[in-house]
Formats: structure tokens, C-alpha cells, sequence
């Protein structure tokens, strides 16, 4: 399992080149919320390929925005990513504002 220090991640995927084949995970590493809304490159992409769903434990602040299908999840401190038999968990430490 991976551990990164970082504010932001943004979850996407990567369609599979075969019509019946598996999708990639790409997961964005930021130093900053919303870097969606900045343009911002991230400082690290996780691409994990043939992946069947990507879970996400005991994290509470997380958007998904349909524009662009991504998920966001802000306030972190750090998170987790572990990839086992097709599945992505993404698990974490989040400060949420009061």
C-alpha cells in the first residue's frame, strides 16, 4: 500500500482500448483543493491498469463532478492507495472544516 502526503486527489478513469477489455484507474495527487477549477497539474499521477471499481473508506469529503465524470476528495492529509485483485481502496486522513 502506498501512502501519499497530499491536500487533494482526483479519481478518473481510462477507457480500455479493447471494446471488452479492462479500464485504468488514474488517480491525481494535489498540494491544493479543487485543483480542477485551477488548471492545475498534479504532482503525481497512480495509474493502475485493469481495475474493476475503485472503493473509497472513511473519507467524508468527496464530490464527484459530472462534467468532467471525476471524483474530488479535498481536505486530506494524507492518503491510501491500495490495488488488490482488480480493486482500487483509497483510504485516508481528511481535516474537514468546522
Amino acid at each position: 500500500m502506498a501512502v501519499y502526503q497530499v491536500k487533494s486527489v482526483v479519481v478518473s478513469r481510462k477507457p480500455c482500448e479493447k471494446k471488452d477489455g479492462s479500464w485504468s484507474a488514474f488517480i491525481g495527487l494535489f498540494s491544493e483543493n479543487n485543483p480542477h477549477l485551477k488548471g492545475r497539474a498534479p504532482l503525481k499521477v497512480v495509474e493502475i491498469k485493469k481495475i474493476e471499481k475503485v472503493r473509497i473508506r472513511d473519507l467524508r469529503n468527496i464530490s464527484f463532478y459530472l462534467a468532467g465524470n471525476d471524483i474530488v476528495i479535498n481536505n486530506l492529509t494524507e492518503v491510501s492507495i491500495n490495488d488488490e485483485n482488480g480493486i482500487v481502496t483509497l483510504t485516508g486522513k481528511q481535516e474537514l472544516p468546522k
